[in-house]
């Protein structure tokens, strides 16, 4: 993956809030809350949310102003239910091990009409393709042992390397319609999906050939 593939992807998401100063907005994964931030700068609200399991780092996103918990998003999220107008998720769901329980649990605490703007790496990209032809472990799922990255590809970017928790190793991975349907299972509707990356060519033509960008970015009503 390229940074200006992310930088791209990170736009999509952006492109796809909705203004609105009184929305409340739940970032899935929060982290220090950098990105929170920005989400709520987009949408124009200050009433921001985030959940993440590693408890040092929300320590940092309470001091930006992020209303935060720790959590883990592959239990019950913490929240009433009809209570968000937004939920966000970046490169979260390749993640989770129970994605029916995360994606029913994002429909639960979205407000009647609220929406989910989730983004992910995607198995049909053309790089992970080529890994297939050869094969290889695509790419996006060579980080599936904590004790070791890059497994089964010789070109893995962190090959080598090791994780310090198992809950960031990578689960599953998307194809375009697989996530959309999905969705769609869930209940969602009105279903849109952007594209960033598309190596070795500009990342913007992943917004033409969605099917073979790099990340795909849903938003789905609820």
């Amino acid at each position: 993956m390229t940074t200006a593939a992310m930088i791209f992807n990170k736009r999509n998401i952006l492109d796809f809030l909705e203004i609105n100063s009184q929305a409340k907005i739940l970032d899935l994964g929060c982290d220090n809350g950098s990105w929170t931030t920005v989400l709520g700068q987009r949408v124009g609200s200050k009433h921001l949310y985030g959940i993440d399991i590693v408890k040092s780092r929300l320590s940092v996103a309470k001091k930006a102003g992020v209303k935060t918990k720790v959590g883990d998003l592959n239990k019950k999220l913490p929240y009433k239910t009809n209570t968000f107008d937004v939920v966000q998720g970046n490169q979260i769901i390749e993640h989770i091990s129970n994605l029916d329980l995360y994606v029913s649990e994002i429909y639960r605490v979205l407000k009647p009409g609220g929406y989910v703007v989730m983004s992910t790496e995607n198995a049909s990209s053309w790089h992970n393709i080529f890994a297939s032809i050869m094969g290889w472990q695509i790419f996006s799922l060579t980080n599936i042992s904590a004790k070791q990255l890059g497994i089964g590809n010789p070109l893995a970017v962190l090959k080598g390397r090791h994780l310090n928790l198992s809950s960031w190793t990578h689960k599953t991975i998307f194809n375009y319609l697989g996530l959309k349907e999905f969705f769609q299972m869930h209940g969602f509707k009105d279903i849109q999906i952007k594209g960033s990356g598309y190596h070795p060519l500009p990342v913007q033509l992943g917004n033409i050939d969605v099917r073979h960008s790099h990340f795909i970015t849903i938003k789905g009503r609820k």
